[in-house]
């Protein structure tokens, strides 16, 4: 059995996201003693202006994701009531740090700051999460230097499941900045992992199940609860579930995709599961990056596939 797999739920195999995660995490711990043999410590800072709890949980389990493959970890909290000059003056300071490899700011940033603003003020050679606006550009036209996070470990998955991504016919339903526009750029990129025809579908997007049936690959990063159902899929077809929702209350709450899992199960070839799927794709991704960020700003040449 494929290591990507984790056994079947219903007809689909479970693509195991924690698994392929911890591979990818292998690869990197490897390429940090290369950097280390070579006097390089990487380094990644993560800015957080927001009392989000989640945003502080998912930042505690970076800096543990970080020390676990070895790159030192910098966070900076600020206040929320503090101006948007002193965030873009810790920005400023971490991009002049040559001890910073990557730079992460945790969104969402507290009301009284212009986002897009503060991702603009990292510098483009840092942003190991691909939002600033020259990364995005350099994505669209194929020329990429940091892919965000959650497309790329889409990406491995869909790899690390067998899945022939050249010619395929993949549906992304969602246009995120986050994760649908960056996805589609991505497999639509020339050469290994990409050359798919690639149709990105919306809100606004009339009989979408005419567009999901007819899909090998469908993405779905709409945040919308259960929105896919088997009945809009065809046998045969690869599901990747990006959505985590939290709905019920009390006894009764669970987190959920933006598929119906038991029931597209019954239909699909593969899927990943919510929780164990993308996420922890995302975080290893991000380690990723910022190995990647140090060996080029340091000349280090490492095996990283």
């Amino acid at each position: 059995m494929n290591d990507a797999i984790r056994g079947r739920s219903g007809r689909a195999d479970i693509i195991d996201g924690e698994a392929v995660a911890e591979q990818v995490r292998r690869e990197v711990t490897g390429a940090v003693e290369q950097l280390r043999a070579a006097d390089v410590t990487p380094g990644l800072a993560t800015v957080l202006m927001s009392d989000d709890p989640a945003s502080e949980t998912y930042v505690r389990m970076k800096q543990r994701d970080c020390e676990e493959v070895g790159i030192e970890s910098r966070h900076v909290e600020l206040d929320t009531d503090a101006p948007q000059s002193e965030l873009f003056a810790t920005l400023d300071a971490l991009n002049d740090d040559p001890e910073i490899d990557g730079i992460l700011v945790q969104r969402p940033l507290t009301e009284s700051v212009d986002e897009p603003a503060a991702l603009r003020r990292v510098d483009p050679a840092k942003d190991v999460d691909g939002f600033h606006p020259e990364n995005v550009g350099r994505l669209v036209t194929g020329d990429p230097r940091f892919v965000p996070c959650t497309p790329l470990g889409v990406q491995r998955l869909l790899t690390e499941a067998g899945v022939e991504i050249p010619g395929s016919d993949v549906v992304i339903v969602g246009r995120s900045e986050l994760v649908g526009k960056p996805l589609a750029n991505l497999l639509l990129l020339r050469g290994e992992g990409g050359d798919a025809t690639v149709t990105v579908c919306h809100s606004k997007t009339a009989e979408l199940e005419a567009h999901t049936a007819r899909a090998d690959v469908v993405v779905v990063a709409a945040g919308v609860p259960e929105l896919v159902t088997g009945e809009m899929l065809s046998e045969g077809t690869v599901v990747i579930d990006v959505g985590i929702n939290e709905v019920g209350s009390g006894e009764d709450r669970e987190l959920v995709g933006d598929v119906a899992q038991e029931d597209a199960a019954e239909i699909a070839e593969a899927i990943t599961p919510v929780p164990g799927g993308v996420g922890p794709m995302t975080r290893a991704m991000l380690l990723r990056n910022t190995v990647v960020s140090a060996a080029r700003k340091s000349g280090v040449d490492i095996d990283l596939a």
